[in-house]
């Protein structure tokens, strides 16, 4: 991945670089990228517990789709990066409160998300499905065949998965989850009939525990943009990585991390 971007994108970067210097130098504020200049580290927050977005390995290190692009937008502005680690709900509070310069967490774009901070990309889509053992949950076709007030759910709290099951799901009883892990547990102690989530959590959840008898929906049942979150207040910096992403998407770069965490499951054995 590394020598793909040195000799694919990093030579698109410069360009963008230089058209972004020019707005940068006529802007007359950006508090934001003034701060990374100054102190050559960027900030990015993410959950640390959302694989194949971003996760702890083995090692106790971070991997994960976000983490590798991450590192390819630091390499991109020539800075080092810091990951600053905070439950998914107090993500966009350590943003708005300029203790993260970006967050990026398999955050979907909502309306009400982009009220509290400016969304950039997307850099994938992703979907609402449910992790479950039953077959007969696993077979349904929309939101209505599961919203029944003998269901249990799990969701992340905060998470656009909580609000589905609030607005969609409205008879089902659900229980909010501070990450995944504490999701997948409660369905394998039964205390859940299913856990709502993305569903490239789903998936991976059912790589990862090939013996608990997991599956999912074969179709998600919504449609989501996943994008990178910056400040409002610094539209300058918003323009410079907005332009990184698209720079990303055109020559492949994106395509290839999403094929290396999407598609290749040998990095789950790198999980605890």
């Amino acid at each position: 991945m590394l020598k793909f971007l040195r000799a694919k994108v990093l030579p698109m970067m410069l360009g963008v670089c230089l058209m972004g210097a020019a707005g940068i130098s006529a802007a007359a504020d950006s508090p934001v990228l003034d701060r990374i200049i100054k102190s050559e580290t960027i900030r990015v927050g993410m959950s640390g517990n959302q694989p194949p977005f971003n996760a702890k390995g083995r090692d106790g290190s971070l991997i994960g789709l976000e983490v590798d692009l991450a590192r390819a937008l630091a390499g991109a502005l020539g800075v080092k990066i810091e990951i600053v680690e905070r439950p998914f709900g107090e993500l966009l509070g350590a943003l708005n409160k300029g203790d993260v310069d970006m967050v990026m967490s398999g955050m979907a774009i909502t309306k009400e998300r982009a009220r509290e901070a400016t969304f950039l990309g997307p850099y994938m889509l992703s979907g609402k499905s449910i992790l479950t053992k039953s077959d007969t949950l696993a077979r349904a076709k929309e939101a209505g065949d599961i919203n029944n007030a003998n269901i249990r759910l799990a969701a992340l709290k905060g998470s656009t998965s909580e609000q589905f099951v609030e607005r969609n799901l409205p008879d089902s009883q659900l229980t909010t989850v501070a990450d995944y892990d504490e999701g997948v547990s409660m369905i394998l102690e039964n205390k859940v009939d299913a856990m709502v989530a993305d569903m490239p959590i789903c998936m991976l959840s059912i790589l990862r525990f090939p013996d608990a008898g997991f599956t999912t929906l074969t179709r998600p049942m919504t449609i989501e943009p996943i994008g990178i979150a910056v400040s409002a207040r610094d539209p300058q910096f918003a323009h410079i990585i907005d332009n990184y992403i698209d720079a990303f998407e055109k020559t492949g770069a994106l395509a290839q991390l999403r094929k290396k965490w999407l598609e290749d499951n040998s990095w789950v054995a790198a999980l605890p």
